[in-house]
């Protein structure tokens, strides 16, 4: 199966896991990469790092950053469109796995 097909299909995937994890509490970056990575999801840096900048400049994440060691870490927390997003996401997840199965 093609790599490039794969990655566009599990991108959404993706983002619904980052707003189920970003309800339950913070979350960053390096910590969602291991998460992801614990599900299947070989995704780089690179490529998460502006998923979860989109995801805050559309208003599904809100971040703020903090100084840890000395470094700044940035935070993200699902805000209110988020969870609206990720609970019609859960129903339409919900119906395609009945549908499939």
């Amino acid at each position: 199966m093609d790599n490039k097909v794969l990655r566009k299909l599990f991108l959404g995937f993706i983002q619904i896991h980052i707003l189920h994890h970003a309800k339950e509490e913070a979350i960053y970056g390096t910590w969602m990469l291991e998460e992801l990575r614990e599900h299947g999801y070989e995704i780089s840096a690179g490529t998460l790092y502006p998923i979860l900048h989109n995801m805050d400049t559309d208003g599904l994440l809100d971040k703020s950053e903090v100084n840890v060691s000395g470094k700044i870490r940035k935070y993200y927390r699902i805000t209110d469109k988020g969870d609206e997003v990720l609970d019609e996401a859960r129903a339409k997840a919900y119906e395609l796995f009945r549908e499939i199965k």
